[in-house]
């Protein structure tokens, strides 16, 4: 059952301390692609009076808990996916959208060191499907002061995201000669992601993660990663982190 502990309101008249991250990362330019394209890294981090900053993972939705308990809580999920333009795609294939997604995330600390966490997302235009992850990850941490984090990753996706980015219309296959491909929901993809946080001084410090998926099912066997794309994707950034009360 979710509570209040009894000194919240006492909790919430501490400092109210933020971490502020920025930098480059590197993702596919849409799900399948060969290319990366550079993006921002960003992270925001808050926290009251000496409390350590809550973990979280590199790779997950931007988001807020809305209900907390013990070890549980959920909230909001945003997340986005870039433009697959036709040229991307030999210039042969549908584009797919810019696609901003909205949804929820719950997440459930098993132990100290184990979290829990599963998404869900839905396009709005763009690929206007669901999207969603499953994951778990092991954390190192002293306190502020370093943190390490790796852990497995499962995603998920319906009938229209797979058919988006994976499937080939009669049209397409007209186009390309390329064979129709009706890329069916279920695992998109398995893969692992490892995050670093080290804290230089007390304002500055740096942080990092590598993410590897590779692609699987109907995502995997499609021709259409088979001849623009690759099963292997690789994600990565770098930012530099400035705290302040």
């Amino acid at each position: 059952m979710l509570s209040t502990p009894a000194s919240a309101q006492d909790e919430d008249r501490r400092p109210l301390r933020t971490r502020l991250g920025l930098g480059p990362q590197l993702v596919p330019s849409f799900p399948g692609s060969e290319r990366v394209s550079l993006r921002p890294f960003i992270d925001v981090s808050r926290a009251r009076g000496t409390d350590d900053f809550a973990f979280e993972a590199p790779d997950e939705s931007a988001g807020f808990p809305l209900l907390r308990g013990d070890r549980f809580s959920a909230g909001p999920a945003i997340g986005i996916e870039g433009k697959r333009r036709r040229q991307d795609v030999g210039g042969v294939l549908s584009e797919v959208g810019f696609t901003v997604e909205l949804g929820g995330f719950v997440q459930y600390q098993l132990t100290d060191a184990i979290r829990l966490r599963a998404e869900g997302r839905k396009g709005l235009g763009g690929h206007r499907g669901w999207i969603g992850m499953i994951g778990a990850d092991y954390v190192l941490r002293d306190h502020d002061r370093w943190l390490v984090s790796i852990g497995p990753r499962v995603t998920l996706a319906d009938d229209r995201y797979m058919g988006a980015y994976f499937g080939v219309t009669a049209d397409d296959a007209a186009r390309s000669g390329l064979g129709a491909y009706d890329a069916g929901g279920g695992v998109q993809a398995v893969g692992a992601t490892l995050g670093v946080l080290r804290q230089l001084s007390e304002q500055w410090g740096i942080s990092g993660y590598a993410k590897y998926d590779r692609l699987a099912g109907d995502a995997g066997d499609s021709p259409v990663v088979g001849s623009f794309g690759s099963r292997n994707q690789l994600s990565g950034g770098l930012a530099l982190s400035y705290s302040f009360d």
